[in-house]
């Protein structure tokens, strides 16, 4: 600590040695005597010094605070000064209003306000922990307090009690790092029960994150109707498929059957029995007695399963229970499928994290593809057809995010390379291709719920390497390759006419080139018009049934792929014309701009690629 010294300064005549003792001088006399000396020593030094001199100082003790509250807390340790006594069942515990009602509302109002208590020497305390409120008084001297799992649950209720917000406040911290699936449930009841709403907030939604651990446990059998209701309502539950809600509401059900059968149905409603797969309603949700026994259960089971017969209709039969859940913290990620580099295809896939600006590999393909179509549907990503270096293909499957894994699914009718794909109303499309013979223009559509691939109209021309993409509720086929010509011509089918429809060509002729749908236009980019491969971009718009020129990429591609992500679009990977390509670039529609960004880790022409609302980046080490 700084300190300030000042040379003395005599104030008069001492008696000399011998004299007799000094005559006593009175406060008055040597503060008049200290303020002219000062006075005319200021004056002989600025004289002396010509410099402007310090009249004042401001002195500040950092420590007194501190010190002052350590000696204030030792008299009460001591009992000194202490002007109240809490009592608490048998014990008694000594302290000073003035520091209690500093720290806590509570007391402020206790001895402020008209209430008994205000002069009363002794106070009892009820509805307290006596230990909790030792720690609280202990807390209100040092502003130190230990929260371990021991004394959390009564540290929060008589921190909340006496309104001391500080200590409540990191009970709830503490609490909230604790949260875990096995105790989430116990946590939010806990938080709910003592009005800490943000504690009650962040377990609820922990809860509903990893539902899939959570229906599992104790904690979540024993939750009343409401709390259930309100976690399999939630358009945010974290699961993998609707199975497992399904299963949770009958475990929690049977777990007091009793008591509680008469909430199947009303709970059974907030079931998405619609998303369900065929082959699990038939074998677990018809079967069940619980539902066989219910007329209301019934009619549920019966909308699920005309969703199903009936996949023409569903923009029409849509209901909360045919909505996909969104779990909080969904973002986008672009994922690169197959492809071909050199002589070699690939099996290999790798994802893209705009957050993180990185690619990185995934769980690869079960079987090697180029020319595949790739497309998301329900949080999944389908693969189909393609070519493995040997022959075309039928063959199909599917990637789970969550499991970081591969699953074949019901191979098409027809071998297909360089096929057009694209999803609507939750139904998978593809069309034209090549089968290893011919240029096709036939179409098939696949339902995942059924596991079903059906026959749909074909398109009015042949195409090889065309594209497909949604608009306004139609699906559109570009360009492409009719083994005699490069298409600049597009078509358009509305699935509620069942027919094909021609629409104004492109301004080139474009095979294999990259196309998505944006902001209620059509983007077509780059491609081969039989001479070369290009960079040119060009969009359609509905509105004025015209094609308008966009800027050019950076790169000259073809067998890449164009996805909107983002409120962009993202190119990636194909050939230039001499070499396959890992490069990427990303179109700003507001300034009509392309900008280089990262690119993949591997070189892919022929390469599929989709976007996926995921809750994290899958890695390649997880696969299962």
């Amino acid at each position: 600590m700084a300190s300030t010294t000042m040379a003395a300064v005599p104030l008069g005549s001492g008696p000399g040695p011998g004299s007799g003792p000094a005559p006593a001088t009175t406060a008055v006399g040597a503060a008049t005597l200290l303020s002219g000396t000062l006075s005319g020593s200021l004056t002989a030094s600025s004289t002396a010094m010509e410099t402007e001199v310090l009249t004042q100082l401001f002195h500040a003790n950092a420590d007194h605070y501190q010190l002052s509250f350590a000696a204030i807390n030792r008299m009460r340790q001591h009992a000194q000064l202490c002007d109240v006594t809490l009592k608490i069942g048998s014990d008694s515990i000594n302290a000073h209003r003035l520091v209690l009602a500093s720290v806590s509302p509570y007391f402020h109002a206790m001895f402020n306000d008209d209430m008994v208590e205000k002069l009363r020497p002794e106070v009892t305390l009820h509805d307290i922990d006596g230990l909790a409120l030792k720690q609280l008084i202990e807390y209100s001297y040092t502003g130190e307090i230990l929260i371990t799992e021991d004394n959390v649950q009564v540290l929060l209720p008589a921190s909340s009690l006496l309104q001391m917000g500080p200590v409540r406040d990191a009970c709830c911290k503490f609490l909230l790092r604790q949260l875990h699936p096995s105790n989430c449930l116990g946590i939010r009841s806990f938080a709910d029960a003592h009005s800490c709403k943000e504690l009650q907030s962040s377990s609820h939604q922990f809860a509903v994150q990893n539902f899939q651990e959570v229906m599992n446990t104790e904690e979540f059998l024993l939750l009343p109707y409401n709390d259930v209701e309100e976690l399999v309502s939630s358009g945010q539950l974290n699961v993998s498929s609707e199975e497992k809600v399904f299963h949770a509401v009958l475990n929690w059900v049977k777990h007091d059957l009793g008591n509680r059968e008469q909430h199947v149905a009303k709970l059974l409603k907030h079931v998405r029995l619609p998303l369900l797969e065929r082959d699990f309603l038939m074998a677990h949700v018809d079967c069940e007695p619980l539902v066989r026994a219910s007329d209301s259960c019934k009619e549920l089971l019966l909308e699920a399963m005309k969703y199903h017969l009936l996949p023409d209709q569903r923009a029409a039969l849509t209901t909360e229970r045919t909505a996909a859940r969104q779990p909080e913290g969904l973002e986008p990620y672009l994922f690169a499928i197959g492809g071909g580099s050199l002589f070699a295809i690939h099996s290999e896939c790798e994802v893209f994290s705009t957050r993180g600006d990185r690619w990185q590999a995934i769980a690869p393909m079960l079987y090697r593809r180029s020319r595949a179509g790739v497309v998301g549907l329900n949080r999944q990503l389908f693969v189909v057809g393609g070519y493995d270096g040997t022959s075309d293909l039928s063959t199909a499957e599917c990637y789970s995010p969550h499991h970081n894994a591969w699953t074949t699914i019901t191979p098409m009718g027809t071998k297909r390379s360089c096929l057009g794909i694209c999803a609507l109303d939750g139904l998978l499309y593809v069309c034209g291709g090549y089968d290893g013979a011919s240029c096709l223009n036939s179409m098939e559509r696949y339902d995942p719920l059924t596991g079903v691939w059906t026959s749909c109209p074909a398109m009015l021309l042949r195409r090889r390497y065309c594209r497909l993409a949604v608009l306004d509720n139609c699906i559109y086929a570009l360009g492409g390759f009719d083994s005699s010509n490069y298409q600049a011509t597009v078509e358009r089918l509305d699935p509620r006419a069942g027919r094909w429809d021609p629409v104004p060509s492109m301004s080139s002729r474009r095979s294999s080139c990259g196309v998505a749908a944006l902001d209620g236009m059509l983007y077509c980019v780059g491609g081969n018009d039989g001479t070369m491969c290009m960079s040119s971009g060009e969009r359609f718009n509905a509105r004025r049934q015209a094609w308008e020129p966009i800027a050019a990429m950076h790169s000259r591609r073809s067998t890449h792929e164009l996805v909107s992500m983002g409120g962009a679009l993202y190119s990636l990977g194909g050939n230039d014309g001499s070499s396959s390509l890992n490069s990427v670039e990303r179109y700003d529609v507001a300034t009509n701009k392309w900008t280089l960004v990262t690119s993949m880790l591997t070189r892919r022409s022929s390469v599929g690629a989709a976007v996926l609302d995921c809750l994290g980046v899958p890695s390649s080490s997880s696969a299962s």
